[in-house]
């Protein structure tokens, strides 16, 4: 664990380059679901360098933060509704005894993290497009993008546990051994 001293820089860098990811989706707007992503990775650096609290309070910082001034909406949405969060509660989720209740935990917070995200969006923010711009798929189209949606959880599930190992076995004590 760091000292607090660093702990406070940490956190302050890693909420600056949060923001500065969610900036990104105005100038290249392909990135709505990749850049929340990658700024829920480094929530996990957070868990891992300064522990769960200090994480919370960075997700909470990039959270108002990225509301109030990223360009494209959906991606500070995606990130406050599920993708800033889920990743400093992995750790828990996969602590629990049986990997049949782990997996029914994570899908029904995926599932309802994001239903609560869209409605949000479509009713109390009056952003409809969101469910327009995704195709024609007719009436449907919720219900196929949710479905897609978890298989691309399940993949990001994994990917977010593979790139941790990584963080923690290779990245970590080749370039930071000497911090700390």
């Amino acid at each position: 664990m760091l000292k607090r001293t660093s702990q406070v820089a940490l956190g302050g860098m890693i909420a600056a380059l949060c923001v500065l990811l969610m900036m990104l989706t105005g100038i290249l707007p392909f990135l709505t679901y990749a850049v929340p992503a990658m700024a829920g990775f480094l929530m996990v650096v957070m868990v891992i360098e300064c522990g769960t609290k200090w994480a919370v309070v960075v997700y909470i910082a990039v959270s108002i933060l990225s509301v109030l001034v990223a360009p494209d909406k959906t991606a500070a949405l995606l990130f406050v509704f599920f993708l800033g969060f889920y990743p400093i509660l992995k750790g828990a989720l996969e602590k629990l005894p049986s990997r049949i209740l782990e997996w029914a935990l994570k899908m029904i917070l995926f599932n309802v993290c994001v239903v609560a995200a869209y409605l949000l969006m479509i009713y109390v923010l009056k952003m409809p497009e969101v469910m327009t711009e995704m195709g024609e798929l007719g009436r449907y189209t919720g219900i196929v993008t949710l479905a897609l949606g978890n298989v691309v959880f399940v993949i990001f599930d994994l990917a977010l546990t593979r790139i941790i190992s990584a963080y923690i076995t290779w990245f970590r004590p080749k370039f930071l051994r000497r911090f700390g």
